[in-house]
């Protein structure tokens, strides 16, 4: 298995690089004193060739204006007006239907201040602003004037940039020397603006993908891992990296083509594109899968790839932060470009690969993350493929959609503030759900490091700062003073807080079953029988539990080993439930909190039956005169974990989790085994025609 983590590791490793910063714009200040309370505060800019840095002025609509920020200004001093600015020039975008204003080369801004608090001697300044070649960076710097000693300096350089690289003939909108080429930007990180709206749609785009069993028997229908990683690809296209995307390039299409038909078509096969290569991600998981039957089951409790998981959620979480920006190497990024100019169909190819790559800072966390839960599930390479499908089904469709219907693009929002809160918000949820895996890692080693308690405290603790996050409480590197909160982001807020005061009372021992699978059991708890409680529990005289029994969740006495379960089993002449599940198992965890939980149910499993829970993901190694070659798999049996997963396999042709069997005392079935039942009058059924059998 250490092999089969190495091999994961350099499978993501290959889309992870470190972030690429330029600095196009390089700034001078300086401060002159007008009168005995008025200063001019100077900022100087040198532009790199063929880079333009907008104006304070220029359209709103179009690419992003220039602002000036005054941190310190309340109850120190005012500004006089807007910033005298240099000469600019002005071009038309066609493409958002704006004259831009704009600087090249040079730029200087000069703003007058009046002192109001003579004992304040520090103004700070900072200035927001977006400059555009064939990517647009945001940037935010910090400059801080000294009103005594007249001194100025810079103070933090908050540039970034994401390597986007498209067909730059083609698609910039206005060809003049002048020519903005903000036709073929993508915006990676969004400065500060007014607008600063929430867009809810990313909530489902991190929606939580549920495990499901392998083959015929699948626990989690492939319907609904299809509908949420399709939920999830088209809320990544409300992040910056896509977003601004979407009319550039289904502009070009059209616009490119004399037959509005044949751009269409090509529009339609990039999205078809789009769709291919995702699926073709998961195609060496089927050549796995055919090589060991067990793989996947093997890494949804391995250990080693759930704590990479976690760490590769917790990095992406921090990016989204704005700490640094994950990108693809330029050089990748460059070479696909370069074969999209090769023309035809296969151009058209190589756009959406392009499209891929350079967008990969926002689309990789829920790229990992469907990744993740799909191959850490028992559904195989065949569920995988089709969430991949999904994924990029959500991704190509509003491409697709504008070019059927580009009268449709007015209504689209414009490009803004509000992207960068949707990447804050993206980062809150992976670090939520980072420690899912940490969690799933945590259970299979039984180290008791993450019980219940801690995990919901985590949660409690990052719900909260999101919630306080888009009430406007703090600001996130990127951002700026929210003056008022939009509606979505207020609701937003609302669903954030409901959601964090829903988890409080699971620190006392609350179910929370809408969470049943997420968070760990009930039992691996700090309070195993609740805070302050304690358990009926069924078949112990004086809390004396019968030999090799250990109490279970609910207060259900239950066995982990198969022999010791059936010698009890015997002595008492009750029928025998056997439970294959694992530490790791979601559907286990709904069955337990969801539906064994049931009065009917639970009387059942506490009195008429012996439950035998055989976890196929123990990491116990078994002695070394226990270990065995199995005959149906041909792998060495080394933990107790592999001993009953064989066990399942061998006798019951089914690695499936949960799978549950009640069988008399002669070992046969009392009737047919099933798998994960959620639904309770379907499950008490068949626990009752069982237990009648065995009468």
């Amino acid at each position: 298995m250490k092999k089969l983590a190495t091999l994961f590791f350099l499978l993501f490793a290959m889309f992870i690089s470190q972030a690429q910063v330029k600095e196009p714009v390089k700034w001078t200040s300086k401060i002159e004193k007008k009168s005995a309370t008025e200063y001019i505060l100077v900022f100087s800019a040198t532009i790199e060739n063929d880079w333009h840095m907008y104006s304070q002025f220029s359209d709103e609509n179009g690419a992003i204006p220039l602002e000036v920020v005054f941190n310190n200004a309340k109850g120190n001093y005012t500004a006089v007006g807007k910033a005298a600015e240099s000469k600019t020039e002005k071009a038309f975008n066609d493409v958002f239907g704006v004259t831009e204003t704009f600087w090249s080369h040079n730029a200087q801004l000069k703003q007058t201040v009046k002192i109001t608090n003579p004992a304040n001697e520090v103004i700070q300044v900072e200035l927001d602003y977006q400059v555009c070649k064939e990517v647009c960076i945001q940037g935010s710097n910090l400059f801080e004037f000294n009103t005594k000693s007249l001194a100025a300096k810079e103070v933090k350089n908050f540039s970034a940039v994401s390597v986007t690289t498209t067909k730059k003939d083609e698609l910039t909108a206005v060809k003049a020397d002048t020519a903005i080429q903000s036709s073929t930007t993508q915006v990676t990180e969004q400065p500060s603006t007014a607008q600063d709206t929430a867009k809810t749609a990313t909530a489902s785009a991190t929606s939580k993908t549920e495990k499901s069993k392998p083959a015929d028997e699948e626990s989690t229908s492939p319907l609904k891992i299809f509908l949420l990683t399709l939920l999830a690809g088209i809320g990544v296209t409300f992040t910056p990296c896509v977003f601004p995307m979407i009319p550039m390039t289904v502009s070009f299409f059209i616009k490119q083509n004399a037959s509005k038909s044949k751009g269409k078509f090509n529009a339609l096969f990039y999205g078809i594109c789009i769709i291919a290569i995702y699926v073709l991600l998961s195609v060496p998981f089927h050549v796995f899968e055919g090589l060991d039957k067990n793989i996947f089951a093997d890494i949804s409790t391995n250990v080693y790839l759930n704590i990479f998981f976690f760490l590769i959620f917790v990095t992406f979480a921090i990016s989204f932060f704005g700490a640094f920006e994950i990108t693809i190497p330029s050089s990748i990024a460059n070479k696909a470009d370069s074969a999209s100019n090769l023309g035809g169909l296969i151009g058209v190819f190589f756009m959406a690969l392009t499209l891929i790559i350079v967008s990969f800072s926002c689309t990789g966390p829920v790229l990992s993350f469907v990744f993740g839960t799909v191959l850490s599930s028992d559904g195989g390479a065949v569920l995988l493929t089709l969430g991949m499908f999904g994924f990029g089904l959500g991704l190509a469709l509003p491409f697709m959609v504008f070019a059927l219907f580009p009268s449709l693009m007015s209504g689209l929002p414009k490009s803004g503030g509000w992207l960068n809160t949707v990447k804050v918000v993206f980062g809150f949820i992976e670090l939520a759900l980072a420690f899912k895996f940490l969690s799933n890692a945590d259970l299979v080693l039984q180290l008791h490091y993450l019980e219940r308690e801690v995990f919901i405290a985590i949660w409690v603790a990052i719900f909260t700062a999101l919630a306080l996050y888009l009430f406007g409480k703090f600001l996130m590197p990127h951002d700026s003073p929210v003056p008022f909160l939009s509606v979505g982001r207020m609701l937003l807020g609302v669903i954030a807080f409901a959601f964090t005061v829903y988890l409080v009372p699971g620190l006392w021992g609350a179910p929370l079953k809408l969470l049943s699978g997420i968070t760990p059991p009930l039992n691996y708890s700090e309070s195993p029988l609740g805070f302050g409680g304690s358990a009926n529990i069924a078949g112990a005289t004086s809390n004396k539990l019968p030999d090799g029994a250990k109490v279970a969740v609910h207060g259900i006495i239950a066995f982990e080993d198969y022999d010791k379960g059936l010698a009890y089993a015997k002595q008492v002449n009750k029928p025998i439930l056997l439970d294959f599940t694992g530490r790791a198992c979601v559907n286990c965890r709904k069955m337990e909190e969801g539906v064994w939980v049931d009065p009917e149910v639970l009387a059942i499993l506490k009195n008429d039956v012996v439950l035998i829970s055989l976890y196929g993901d123990e990491q116990i190694e078994l002695p070394e005169n226990e270990q065995f070659i199995s005959k149906f798999s041909g792998r060495k049996i080394t933990t107790v974990g592999k001993k009953w997963s064989d066990f399942q396999l061998g006798r019951y042709n089914s690695n499936a989790r949960p799978f549950y069997v009640l069988m008399g005392l002669d070992e046969k079935n009392l009737n047919e085994p099933v798998a994960y039942t959620p639904d309770i009058k379907e499950y008490l059924a068949w626990l009752q025609q069982g237990v009648e059998n065995f009468k």
